[in-house]
């Protein structure tokens, strides 16, 4: 920034003169610096500096004296580069350096009074020269450290999941690693609800999940209040106060900055991270929210700091005016706003306002904090880096979105009702897995609104003949009259049922539960719609499933969805299925989609029509006791479901059963 230091103090002791080519303007005050300082405005311009031989003479007498350690080679590059000012496309000296050096000679031997015209080369006034030096030093390493800070939380932010996801593979005692993950990495951090959101505002985070949400809140409060220098004296700062308080709110700049990078690449759908961690987005979503509230008080701390410097000094109405102040609140308000209009209950009821408007009030963001380094500091300080990080994750999360999209093209899906809360949607000539994205865009005038489905199948049956026993389907209800006051119906799949092979096509087919008003309210009225597909992404956590030899599954509802790529591909080893849902033609669909061979009696565990699956028995009877044989619990359901198979699952692992929990969701 200020090297070299010598000669940039030099440079500042000396452009305090007026020139012979200087303006004097008749004004109260300007900033020296990051910190105002109330002195009267001589203007002088680039080429002013560069043409005028007592300015250049002394300059070069200064630097001659007080950079006796520079290599020349490197005095020549600031002469031309830094001499006359930083701005693009300004003049060059009229001489070199060392031509300027032969004629300061003879050498001067009085100092000329400061802010006064300099008629003569010139001695500079030790103790001014100390004062610049110091400023310009003391600043160039505050912004170093804190540069170096802000390096710290963007790496320690992609390479920390790196390395826990490393530990899977690190052979630890299995009963110890099920003991642990039930104390400290899958319970919730209070209470017994993760998926349900506590008082209807937040997602309480797992102990896992909170460990990493602490780094981020401890880390950034370190690196806020450590390592600050206050030198005396000093040209920029009246006061060590008034220093110290400009460091640290440059500091909270600098972090909130380097925070940018991470909100973008853990809140994106093509987020590298996700592909070598295995972590589920649902984690990198909950990260995201942290570190964005993380980021905004930064930003905030920064901008009422500032606000309450130029207050003190008298200089807000002047300052506030500049283009970059108000480029600052842009951006500090835009951010700031994100917040509240992003709690749970608005995400619920209005989604796709709060994706247009978290989309619309991110990238004011990012543009406010562009331009507003851009008119401060003419990207002379490397402040933007930041900023090119987060538009180039930002911009790749976006490539790779239009490439999912185009390569599937425009299809045509077929929309057909299962029941009064249920639809089928066939997209003919698409191959994908996991989950998909859909678009339709001609369902409502918002083209860009999509939604994320998981894929029940990859081939769509075009004819399916069924031989009804006694006149049902091959899904076989217990007889209502016989089953408990209690409950509804149990079900359970037959096998047996006389199904003739069917035809099938490719492509994908989702099942969607519909509301009464919204998106999939519309959607339920079709028959027929173009849609767009952004496939596909992959549940990769299910993968490592196959490898263990006990797998339980519990579904609720079209949460079977996500869970059919772990039954079409377990190869050895038990699965079983626990599958609850409210409605009979949801299970026939599935049933006609999967076929008998995937939904045989050895893997349907109980499929559950109208009534609660009883997980504690379920998990207690499946998970095998014998501190040896590992079981996978896969839960993709409604968020008491989800949350009461965690709870049993954590009590079975602190017991010492061996078990691994999945939990498969999407959150708000």
């Amino acid at each position: 920034m200020y090297y070299p230091t010598c000669a940039h103090a030099c440079q500042d002791v000396l452009s305090s003169y007026q020139l012979n080519c200087s303006v004097v303007v008749d004004e109260d005050g300007m900033a020296v610096g990051d910190m105002p300082m109330p002195v009267p405005m001589i203007m002088t311009s680039p080429d002013c500096y560069a043409t005028d031989d007592n300015f250049l003479r002394s300059m070069a007498y200064c630097i001659s004296t007080h950079c006796l350690s520079v290599p020349v080679s490197d005095i020549e590059h600031y002469w031309e580069t830094f001499l006359v000012g930083q701005s693009y496309g300004q003049p060059s000296p009229k001489e070199p350096y060392t031509i300027a050096l032969l004629h300061a000679d003879p050498p001067p031997t009085e100092i000329v009074s400061a802010r006064k015209l300099l008629n003569a080369t010139t001695l500079v006034n030790e103790q001014a020269y100390l004062a610049d030096c110091n400023g310009n030093s003391s600043f160039e390493r505050m912004e170093t450290r804190q540069s170096g800070f802000g390096l710290t939380l963007l790496i320690a932010g992609a390479v920390i999941p790196i390395a826990c996801s490393l530990l899977r593979s690190v052979p630890f005692p299995k009963v110890l690693m099920s003991r642990f993950n039930g104390y400290f990495i899958d319970s919730p951090l209070f209470g017994h609800r993760h998926r349900e959101p506590f008082r209807n505002l937040a997602l309480v985070p797992t102990r896992g999940q909170a460990v990493l949400i602490g780094y981020f809140i401890v880390v950034n409060i370190i690196l806020s209040c450590v390592d600050y220098s206050v030198v005396s004296p000093n040209s920029w700062y009246a006061t060590e106060s008034g220093q110290l308080l400009v460091y640290i709110t440059n500091r909270q700049g600098v972090l909130s900055f380097a925070n940018l990078p991470l909100l973008v690449l853990y809140s994106s759908r093509n987020n590298l991270l996700l592909w070598i961690t295995n972590w589920s987005h649902l984690t990198f979503l909950l990260l995201h929210r942290w570190v964005a509230i993380i980021c905004v008080i930064q930003a905030c701390l920064h901008s009422a700091i500032y606000l309450q410097i130029y207050v003190f000094l008298g200089m807000h109405t002047t300052e506030s005016k500049l283009t970059y102040w108000i480029w600052g609140i842009v951006a500090t308000l835009a951010m700031f706003i994100m917040l509240p209009a992003s709690i749970i209950p608005l995400r619920k009821k209005l989604y796709n306002v709060f994706l247009a408007s978290h989309f619309v009030l991110a990238f004011i963001a990012l543009i406010g904090c562009f331009f507003h380094i851009y008119y401060r500091y003419a990207n002379q300080w490397g402040y933007e880096m930041w900023l090119y990080i987060a538009f180039a994750l930002w911009g790749f999360d976006r490539l790779a979105r239009f490439a999912r999209l185009a390569r599937n093209g425009i299809r045509v899906a077929e929309i057909t009702r299962i029941d009064e809360d249920y639809i089928s949607v066939h997209v003919p000539s698409v191959a994908a897995q996991g989950h998909a994205y859909l678009y339709f865009p001609t369902i409502s005038w918002r083209v860009w609104e999509n939604h994320p489905f998981s894929v029940m199948g990859t081939l769509i049956p075009q004819e399916l003949r069924k031989t009804f026993d006694g006149g049902r389907s091959g899904f076989h209800a217990k007889d209502p009259e016989k089953a408990s006051p209690h409950a509804s119906t149990s079900a359970s799949f037959d096998s047996d049922a006389s199904t003739s092979p069917p035809s099938f096509k490719s492509g994908l087919i989702f099942f969607i539960r519909t509301t009464e008003k919204g998106f999939t309210a519309s959607l339920r009225r079709k028959t027929k719609l173009p849609v767009l597909v952004e496939s596909s992404y992959t549940a990769s956590a299910l993968d490592e499933l196959r490898t263990i030899p006990n797998c339980v599954v519990f579904a609720g509802g079209v949460g079977i969805s996500a869970v059919t790529p772990l039954l079409r591909t377990r190869g050895a080893g038990s699965t079983r299925l626990f599958w609850g849902l409210r409605s009979e033609p949801l299970a026939d669909a599935v049933k006609s989609v999967l076929g008998s061979d995937v939904m045989a009696s050895c893997v349907v565990g109980e499929v559950a029509v109208g009534r609660r699956l009883d997980v504690r028995a379920i998990l207690e009877r499946e998970i095998i006791d014998d501190g040896e044989t590992e079981t996978a619990v896969v839960v993709c359901g409604p968020g008491t479901m989800a949350d009461e198979v965690r709870a049993v699952v954590c009590e079975l692992a602190q017991k010492g059963r061996v078990v691994r929990l999945i939990d498969e969701a999407f959150s708000w």
